[in-house]
């Protein structure tokens, strides 16, 4: 019989034995720091966002190929039929103004959507531990390697990922001190006792109907407990009935991908939140592991765009993650304004994006029990 059941089987002093097991039997889930085998060489890299050992600043010269575009206007054929396509997509607007419409002028609006991606990986350290059973301790054959040393394959490029690894010479065996190296935690609903009240006669021992003794419990008003068949114990949660935990140094890498989007307004009354999602022309891509902000793009807004979004990913970045790689591309997203005249009254709407959607938002007959 292990000490758990020689500590339980004390009928003398339940109160004593169950007070013992509880202040015994309880605490923290993994061992306490001062516990487990250190490495002095690592205790002062144990943390959250452990900062790279060096800091890369090589800079790439990337600039447009092309000076100029030239970015003609769309047809009037096709900004009719794209409203046309429009309002049949609504139920209350009438077709007579896309159909009968004499257009007046269609002016085309250069519209930039420019994006810095930075693909970064940070890395973080913690003691963990799991139960042992036997694995292969490699704590006393070597020095732990530090949190930036360990490699690691990168996965793919500016998508997020996350990964534990267990650091290589970290690993030493320990007593589980939730309970106490005996593999067994106390039974909370028995309260360590291994029987619980009987729920046929409440406790009583009598049957309520016929005044006699009650079967289920035979008449001692307790039962054994369900939970841990009567053992008063369970099997401990933190190292699996097992005693012992296999400590550990874990390593988390997180890969992210931190995005900067600027779109160039142009205050033509078109509403910039339309234009996050509208496909563009791809006009200039740039990719490194450290890009330079664009300098000679035609439209001086987008290289002032470039030179914020470059700077304060370096500054953000720089000293606390590593900066694998970083990609800067421009978009051209087509944004046409077309006036038109239609019953002596002047009306505007907008054709946008590679995929001519319309924004017509004073469309002129929205109803089509108005019209004549």
């Amino acid at each position: 019989m292990d000490d758990t059941r020689c500590l339980l089987s004390d009928q003398d002093e339940p109160e004593r034995a169950r007070g013992h097991l509880k202040e015994n039997l309880s605490g923290a889930s993994a061992p306490p720091a001062e516990d487990v085998n250190t490495f002095p060489e690592n205790d002062a890299g144990v943390g959250k966002d452990l900062p790279p050992p060096y800091a890369d600043n090589s800079l790439r010269p990337s600039q447009p190929q092309a000076p100029h575009w030239e970015i003609p206007s769309i047809s009037e054929e096709l900004a009719r039929e794209a409203l046309v396509e429009y309002v049949a997509s609504r139920c209350c607007y009438s077709g007579k103004p896309a159909k009968e419409m004499v257009f007046s002028d269609l002016h085309s609006l250069n519209t930039y959507r420019y994006r810095l991606d930075t693909f970064t990986e940070s890395r973080s350290t913690e003691w963990a531990s799991e139960p042992y059973h036997g694995q292969v301790l490699d704590g006393f054959n070597g020095v732990a390697a530090g949190p930036w040393d360990v490699s690691v394959p990168i996965p793919a490029m500016f998508q997020d990922c996350q990964r534990d690894v267990r650091i290589p010479h970290s690993s030493s065996v320990k007593g589980c001190n939730q309970c106490l190296s005996l593999g067994k935690s106390p039974c909370n609903k028995c309260v360590t006792s291994g029987q619980i009240q009987c729920s046929v006669c409440t406790g009583s021992g009598r049957d309520h109907h016929s005044d006699t003794r009650c079967r289920s419990c035979s008449g001692s008003g307790r039962i054994r407990c369900n939970a841990c068949s009567g053992a008063g114990s369970l099997q401990c949660p933190n190292c699996q009935g097992k005693g012992q935990l296999l400590c550990f140094l874990k390593l988390t890498i997180k890969w992210r991908n931190h995005s900067n989007v600027h779109v160039v307004d142009k205050r033509s009354g078109f509403p910039l939140d339309l234009l996050q999602e509208a496909v563009g022309e791809m006009l200039f891509t740039d990719m490194n592991q450290r890009v330079y902000p664009v300098e000679s793009f035609p439209d001086g807004a987008v290289n002032a765009a470039s030179k914020q979004a470059v700077q304060e990913h370096h500054m953000q970045f720089s000293t606390t993650c590593r900066i694998l790689q970083q990609r800067q591309t421009i978009e051209l997203i087509p944004v046409t304004r077309v006036h038109f005249t239609w019953r002596d009254k002047t009306h505007i709407y907008f054709v946008y994006g590679a995929e001519h959607n319309v924004y017509a938002k004073d469309y002129p007959a929205k109803c089509c029990c108005s019209i004549s």
